[in-house]
């Protein structure tokens, strides 16, 4: 294999959605050579780079970042007959940030391996916002020698980027990190609901929760939607049924007993069942109310979200 360690990297980008595009326009502002396939060009165009009209067209290049919606879209651009393994010319190697199956990324492993192509998993922790803030995370696995290679390229998408072994042992890390986002989300309905159904303000317990050992970026970052109760979906309540659901059957598969996990799946499950599938998950908030016999209101107050962009 041609040892690509020590040049200038030329990356193909397939994916320009919610967290595609962000994802992207850091790498491009970073000053790296980058160039996109998008099902929809017209969304990619604001990025301002060459934009190619089949993933094959991206196969030149020394690494191809994908992001997509599910395992159709990942199978298509990188195994169907215009996708980016589909000639005689390939990467080197392959990264994919897509929430997909084990099975498309144990295919798409596979196809790659059989063209000498090193493929990455790489699940990004945060949504679009908080990429855009540089605030996300990423945990890798595959070829230790892939990932040396592209850390550098990693690192320039958000806060920090974690190797954490061969095969897809970051896709069951980010079933664990999915599993706790929901965990965590109902925890923090909870206790929000009985702070103010004991009369302390909604935003003014949140920001003294930020403010302590148990806030993070994930409660400030949630904080908005709690006080305002805007629940315009980031991760939507049928997007982390999926998630817990996939984790589960793991854990099942594993024999490992998940109490809590599975307690948390049934209370999103009847959210869901109330007609939040499609709103975000913060919505669990206006349910917990519901059924302490609580009247919330939003309390229309601008809170931050902790996200504030990296000061250049």
């Amino acid at each position: 294999m041609e040892n690509i360690k020590q040049k200038n990297h030329r990356i193909g980008w397939i994916g320009t959605g919610k967290m595609g595009f962000p994802m992207a326009a850091r790498l491009i502002a970073a000053g790296i050579d980058v160039t996109v396939y998008n099902r929809t060009a017209a969304k990619a165009e604001p990025l301002g780079v060459k934009i190619v009209s089949a993933p094959a067209e991206l196969s030149d290049c020394d690494i191809v970042y994908t992001i997509v919606t599910d395992d159709k879209a990942f199978l298509e651009t990188v195994t169907g007959p215009k996708g980016v393994l589909s000639g005689s010319v390939v990467p080197k190697i392959l990264i994919d940030s897509s929430t997909v199956s084990p099975g498309a990324s144990e295919d798409v492993r596979s196809a790659a391996n059989a063209k000498g192509v090193m493929f990455l998993a790489a699940p990004i922790s945060g949504n679009g916002h908080a990429v855009k803030a540089g605030k996300a995370t990423l945990g890798v696995s595959g070829p230790r020698e892939g990932y040396d290679i592209v850390e550098p390229y990693l690192e320039k998408l958000g806060s920090g980027v974690t190797y954490l072994g061969d095969g897809d042992a970051s896709r069951l890390a980010k079933l664990a990190h999915n599993i706790m986002l929901g965990v965590v989300a109902q925890c923090l309905a909870e206790i929000t609901v009985f702070t103010e159904k004991g009369g302390v303000e909604r935003h003014a317990f949140l920001e003294y929760l930020n403010k302590s050992v148990m806030g993070s970026i994930f409660t400030s970052y949630k904080t908005p939607a709690l006080v305002n109760l805007d629940f315009t979906a980031t991760h939507t309540s049928k997007m982390l049924r999926k998630d817990m659901e996939l984790a589960l059957a793991a854990a099942r598969d594993m024999e490992v007993p998940m109490p809590i996990s599975n307690m948390t799946r049934d209370i999103v499950q009847k959210l869901i069942g109330l007609g939040y599938g499609d709103a975000d998950f913060a919505a669990l908030i206006e349910m917990q109310a519901k059924f302490s016999g609580y009247d919330i209101k939003s309390e229309n107050i601008e809170v931050s979200d902790g996200l504030e962009p990296e000061s250049e």
